[in-house]
């Protein structure tokens, strides 16, 4: 059933907020993951499961060179992923019982519309993929084809490490900035509003446009968070992912008014 809030006239105010604000949505977000923890840690823990499951296709598969870009393709793809996040922290906000059930709501409410988001997501993580293949290519060779175990020392000794770095890391910036864009806040809006995914993608980018100080520092810290959560094999995801997820329902709430 539609929220009260799907009534609302389709246009949106965007407030514009201090750069230090992500602060109070992760604060939120820490209370919203402690009100239900066994919601936030399921979802965190299953998309650590997925994170050792890819990685070990990645090495059946022989191509360890890909675990990096796939990982950092994950920013793109882990908006639409957190739906039934962003419906735990509405429930509790509207003072409703949190039930796994009760999440399932985000991911079908709106789900058309969802649907076309993940896809749009995925593409980009696909695309991304490419390109990440295309510069490796490229820099290094198609006879760079060296053992599992020589790869990481063989790219060390390579002239080409540099370059690699610096291009690939600017062309997933590039990538993962448009991606930050049109899900920022499209995503949450979408499971709470009965909107168009293309009306929460314009939303998103004016969000954005309009705090770019606010919105840069909640990139930055959803990157440095979720590459920290990266290091230890992924185990961190169980505790990241679902902060996030809540903390991005707030950002949500506090930066669009009907």
């Amino acid at each position: 059933m539609p929220s009260d809030a799907d009534t609302a006239p389709r246009q949106f105010a965007i407030r514009e907020v201090s750069p230090d604000r992500p602060w109070l949505w992760l604060t939120a977000g820490w209370r919203d993951l402690m009100a239900n923890p066994q919601i936030g840690f399921f979802y965190g823990g299953a998309l650590t499961i997925a994170g050792w499951l890819l990685a070990l296709l990645l090495l059946w598969a022989q191509t360890a060179w890909a675990i990096l870009p796939v990982s950092a393709g994950f920013f793109m793809v882990a908006p639409i992923l957190a739906a039934g996040l962003y419906e735990a922290s509405r429930l509790r906000e509207e003072g409703r019982p949190v039930t796994f059930g009760a999440c399932l709501a985000g991911f079908t409410r709106n789900g058309g519309q969802l649907a076309f988001m993940g896809v749009v997501l995925v593409v980009l993580h696909l695309f991304w993929i490419r390109v990440a293949a295309l510069i490796f290519m490229l820099m290094f060779g198609l006879n760079f084809a060296p053992s599992l175990e020589s790869l990481p020392m063989a790219m060390l000794r390579s002239d080409m490490l540099l370059p690699f770095l610096i291009v690939g890391t600017g062309a997933g910036a590039i990538l993962a900035a448009a991606a930050f864009a049109i899900s920022a806040v499209s995503i949450p809006m979408l499971v709470d509003r009965d909107i168009t995914a293309m009306e929460a993608i314009v939303v998103s980018i004016k969000a954005v446009a309009t705090n770019p100080g606010a919105m840069a520092f909640w990139a930055g810290l959803i990157v440095v968070f979720t590459a920290m959560a990266m290091v230890p094999f992924f185990l961190g995801l169980a505790l990241v992912i679902p902060l996030i997820g809540h903390a991005t329902w707030h950002a949500y709430r506090d930066l669009v008014r009907a």
